[in-house]
């Protein structure tokens, strides 16, 4: 019996669905995102692939999928409802204060991102729990009850609440959510010591703050979802994307939004890893360029990187520390506003930029025909001749060349240039500012991104992936089949899973077991329920452990993976090896005689990996016939052959320039490229040898 798993992934221009059949037939299709009402682009997703497939909602039998920018574009729009922050008195501005880290030393005019919840909205309470978790100052109830009156009176519909010292013992914490549940309970409530019981006082705050400021807006959300659903016939509750590659239950996930700020493009930094034991490439380059951003993320030993703390809406998007950090465990990637949408201007100097500011799908770029005037990326594809007008999503939305060619009249009018030398300005910046953005991500994690292949994706990535390979001087570029829909894939090979994290600050040789081991198990506990709510049963689940770890005295740590004999062991002279090793392979060096203490302690509950077929592709058996169109290539008209992607035969090498065409994107192949077909129905386009 053929069983059907559903995905449908929202970005900030398209909806991608997908919909993969056990028997490998898969069903793809991409619409305008609906930023008003995002669930109707959502069904509108759903209701094309399963007309291509001719199913009912009741035979989805498998799983429903979702990943969305809806975190994302709360925090960017800054459109959220009221929100209210409680915090220990002495330490209101917390969220002004910052780190008192200056990102940029030599610059005076450096801006932060601005707090999501103003000072006038800030409230502090009487009550103390000291560094080693005990309570010296008890929450007073009417202390709590005076705040729950002012915040009526200022129309909050969402609190913070971020006490000192709460996330070794939150139980101020959550005497302060009772009182709350008592006397206002439609006011949605969130706790350091559950969001992010990690030490650090700003980014816990910062991280529990961003949490409320989008529960307001999530759980309606999946609320809403789950109820259309249910009311289409469909039979199960949907799973959601997380920032760190895995899924969980919506219901777990409305709670913590916080979690799913990177939920697409986690989805593709899997489906790189995916591709990259297919191929037997265990380091790659993830590149993700859809509508409105970019997006890379290294991986290694076929595993992305990954971090428990990033940044969201920064203010200098190659600058850390500009924007609002956030503590919870994500795939480590850079994310810049350069997509398909991303508009083309010219500065106060007179020169060209692309982005971040996006059209998005509405009005989109002005070939779209919605109204938009501004020339974007996907113009520049147009004007080029990389883009076919006729053929954009198989002719189901035809592209306005005439619309795009007045953008980049007037843009070119600007600069001096053509409309065809214009585009190409544009297309060559934002290939450069994706360049730029990889190198820099790769760099300061002390990675040599010189030769990594590249697995290019979204829409958009395949048509501007050969020139960022040759910017990050790699050779190899790999187009996977279902590369405009990847993201949404992805999130069908993905097991559930969840990640924890506890501070438990402690020298390694005067360690506390049995403290360790009631905080190992309340997150096991605690994983098992979050599993159990994405439908794994108990027995099924999965755990690994890890620690970090830093010298006494340093204020960053290393994280070391904790094997199972080490933990049941108690084995601390193991984990002290185990952390010298790792901390002379990032460093080159161990400091001998130096104290070791443990900050946090890491608890990953997963299910097993999906045994989810990989698409079928239909692979012809004769060579096909070029078609031919005229590009515009560094200024210069250039005929160039046009092949689909369908009819791509495995004897056939197409040596570029070319262009290859499928109904959801376009990959468009350099000069001193060569392009063929792989087993797995992808197509690999390596730079030829010698050429510069």
């Amino acid at each position: 019996m053929t069983r059907y798993a559903l995905a449908i992934d929202i970005g900030g221009t398209f909806t991608d669905a997908v919909l993969l059949a056990s028997d490998g037939r898969s069903f793809v299709d991409k619409t305008l995102t609906t930023h008003n009402n995002l669930l109707e682009g959502f069904f509108r997703g759903v209701d094309l692939v399963l007309g291509k497939a001719g199913i009912a909602p009741g035979d989805v039998d498998d799983v429903v999928v979702h990943a969305t920018t809806i975190v994302t574009n709360a925090l960017i729009e800054r459109k959220g409802p009221p929100v209210a922050l409680l915090l220990t008195e002495g330490f209101r501005d917390i969220l002004y204060i910052r780190e008192e880290h200056r990102y940029d030393m030599y610059d005076p005019q450096i801006e932060f991102a601005e707090p999501l919840i103003p000072a006038d909205r800030t409230f502090t309470l009487r009550e103390r729990a000291f560094a080693d978790g005990t309570i010296g100052t008890p929450i007073d109830r009417q202390e709590v009850i005076a705040i729950v009156e002012q915040c009526r009176e200022k129309g909050i519909v969402s609190v913070a609440v971020c006490l000192l010292n709460a996330y070794r013992n939150g139980a101020n914490e959550e005497d302060v959510r009772r009182i709350f549940a008592e006397e206002a309970p439609d006011i949605y409530v969130s706790l350091s010591s559950v969001i992010a019981p990690q030490m650090r006082e700003y980014p816990r705050a910062s991280t529990v703050a961003i949490n409320a400021y989008t529960v307001p807006i999530t759980r309606p959300y999946l609320s809403a979802l789950i109820a259309e659903l249910k009311q289409r016939g469909f039979s199960q509750q949907p799973l959601i994307m997380l920032s760190n590659g895995g899924v969980i239950g919506a219901e777990r996930a409305s709670s913590f939004p916080v979690r799913m700020i990177e939920s697409g493009p986690a989805a593709g930094a899997l489906v790189a890893c995916h591709f990259s034991r297919i191929f037997g490439i265990p380091d790659l380059i993830s590149f993700d360029m859809g509508g409105t951003t970019a997006k890379a993320c290294m991986v290694q030993n076929h595993e992305p990187l990954v971090t428990n703390t990033f940044e969201v809406d920064r203010r200098y998007r190659f600058k850390p520390g500009s924007g609002m950090p956030i503590t919870v465990p994500s795939i480590d990637m850079i994310e810049i506003g350069a997509g398909g949408g991303s508009i083309a201007s010219v500065d106060e100097l007179g020169l060209l930029k692309t982005g971040p500011e996006s059209a998005g799908s509405m009005p989109g770029p002005a070939c779209y025909g919605r109204g938009g005037k501004d020339a974007c990326v996907t113009d520049a594809d147009v004007i080029l001749g990389i883009l076919n007008p006729d053929r954009f999503l198989g002719g189901d939305m035809k592209l306005d060349a005439q619309a795009a060619g007045r953008a980049f009249d007037d843009l070119g009018a600007r600069l001096g240039l053509s409309r065809t030398q214009a585009a190409w300005g544009v297309f060559e910046v934002v290939c450069e500012q994706m360049a730029a953005a990889t190198r820099t991500h790769a760099t300061e994690r002390g990675i040599d991104y010189r030769g990594l292949p590249l697995l290019a994706f979204g829409g958009a990535g395949p048509v501007h992936a050969c020139m960022v390979a040759d910017l990050t001087d790699s050779t190899k570029v790999i187009y996977p089949p279902l590369a405009s829909v990847l993201s949404a894939f992805g999130t069908l090979v993905t097991p559930a899973q969840i990640d924890l994290i506890r501070s438990l600050v402690s020298p390694l040789d005067a360690m506390d077991w049995d403290k360790v081991d009631a905080i190992l198990s309340s997150m096991v506990d605690e994983g098992s329920e979050a599993l159990g709510e994405a439908g794994i049963a108990k027995a099924d689940a999965q755990f690994s452990f890890a620690v970090e770890l830093r010298y006494v005295g340093q204020q960053s740590e290393v994280r070391i993976n904790l094997p199972d004999a080490v933990r049941i062991n108690r084995d601390a002279d193991a984990i002290h090896a185990l952390f010298d090793a790792e901390y002379h392979r990032q460093y080159g060096l161990k400091l001998d005689g130096m104290g070791i203490e443990i900050v946090n302690w890491l608890v990953t509950a997963s299910s097993a990996q999906p045994d989810r077929p990989g698409a079928r592709q239909t692979i012809p058996t004769s060579v096909p016939d070029a078609e031919s169109r005229t590009v515009f290539i560094n200024g210069v008209a250039e005929d160039v052959a046009v092949y689909q992607r369908s009819a791509i035969t495995a004897e056939h090498s197409i040596p570029g320039p070319a262009i290859i065409e499928e109904r959801e994107t376009t990959i468009f192949i350099l000069k001193n490229w060569t392009a063929s077909l792989h087993e797995s129905a992808s197509i690999v386009a390596e730079k030829d040898k010698g050429a510069r």
